[in-house]
């Protein structure tokens, strides 16, 4: 007998909403009056350390000007304005969050981001997702084994249950190595199809 599906876990950058990546480093080397190319060689340094938790953003911040040769930002938190600042969701994925949602499939975000970006997603108040995983707060990023564990284990269900749902095909291939399923996204209406394929009701 085939596991049924019970929970669909959503990315966030790049499903949820457009690829916010490019357009940080951009926002932030303009704020900070530095070439893209040059922000973002000293990011790659600290970036993920950021996104694990590991560092405050003040922290960053400090390290990345340091590298950089510029005074740091007077922004609260150049990172959250950043973010807010770039934020285009896509309407159509997260109707087809909230029709699963309705339909009594659990939903999830999973996402590897930073304590500013969190806070945004948390203000937002979505209601249609049942349990949110970031990486900051866990202390461990997609593609490791460990965060997919913690975002099933928050869900109550075993891995074949749930399906995650990632324009990032290593990403989606660690989720299948921890037992999920999972679909590579390229496109709203490819992914209905697979969802369907799996056994997911969309409509």
């Amino acid at each position: 007998m085939e596991t049924r599906i019970e929970a669909v876990v959503f990315d966030w950058g790049g499903v949820l909403i457009e690829n916010p990546a490019g357009p940080l480093m951009a926002y932030c080397a303009g704020a900070l009056g530095v070439p893209v190319e040059d922000y973002m060689r000293v990011h790659s340094e600290y970036g993920e350390a950021f996104q694990r938790g590991r560092i405050a953003e003040d922290v960053f911040w400090q390290r990345v000007c340091e590298g950089l040769g510029c005074p740091p930002p007077k922004s609260r938190s150049l990172w959250g304005e950043a973010f807010r600042a770039v934020y285009r969701p896509r309407d159509d994925v997260f109707a087809l969050a909230q029709q699963l949602h309705e339909d009594g499939c659990k939903t999830a975000l999973l996402s590897n981001t930073e304590p500013p970006a969190m806070e945004f997603f948390l203000e937002l108040r979505y209601e249609i997702f049942d349990v949110p995983t970031f990486s900051c707060a866990e202390g461990t990023c997609k593609p490791e084994r460990e965060i997919y564990e913690i975002a099933v284990r928050k869900l109550g269900l075993m891995p074949g249950q749930c399906v995650l749902i990632d324009d990032r095909p290593d990403f989606i291939k660690a989720a299948r190595n921890a037992g999920m399923n999972g679909i590579v996204y390229q496109r709203l209406a490819q992914v209905r199809r697979e969802l369907v394929s799996l056994g997911v009701r969309v409509h």
